[in-house]
């Protein structure tokens, strides 16, 4: 009896090898990503979800536990002591299981010049080696690129590919340059 119990295992486990072997080698896992985003008038939010829609990304609105003054003068003055403080505004929920992805956006409107500080709470809370990032915004006319470089000096451990900016919540140009990062097929 021990002796058939053997033989069988030696037969399973030669099975098993032997279709390990016929895998396709060049098969890696799919990558998972995760779209973060902070948007306090929507137009933050409508970009991240045509991103989510195209690439299959999980979304994570970034929210504030102390909310935003709904009109636009008092949230510039409140987002305008906060760069003076260089605040960490606390931040609503965590993303969970953040170990299971790879690709990370990260999206805010220019405030004041810049990322919103709850970015700055954000990118430290997590940590972000091994993983790669991609920035994208939204603003009015000006301080794209300094948004995005911000984004990307928050998550020195990440690697990083092209960021987007967009005009309010125009979403054209979003499809060509996922596209280009190889986000896209």
């Amino acid at each position: 009896m021990k002796t058939k119990l053997m033989a069988l295992l030696a037969v399973l486990l030669f099975c098993a090898g032997a279709n390990a072997q016929n895998a396709p080698v060049n098969e890696q896992p799919a990558k998972k990503i995760l779209i973060a985003y902070f948007s306090w008038g929507g137009n933050t939010q409508h970009v991240a979800e045509h991103i989510a829609a195209l690439t299959g990304g999980t979304l994570f609105r970034i929210e504030p536990e102390k909310p935003y003054p709904t009109e636009y003068t008092p949230c510039t003055e409140v987002a305008k002591a906060e760069k003076e403080a260089d605040a960490r505004p606390a931040i609503k929920k965590r993303v969970e299981d953040w170990v299971q992805y790879d690709t990370i956006f990260i999206g805010c409107p220019v405030w004041w010049w810049t990322a919103p500080m709850i970015i700055n709470t954000f990118t430290e809370g997590y940590d972000f080696k091994g993983k790669t990032v991609i920035p994208f915004c939204t603003y009015a006319s000006t301080y794209r690129d300094e948004t995005l470089a911000r984004i990307v000096e928050l998550t020195p451990a990440a690697e990083h590919l092209k960021g987007f900016g967009a005009v309010s919540k125009n979403t054209k140009g979003i499809e060509e340059w996922l596209k280009e990062i190889k986000m896209l097929k």
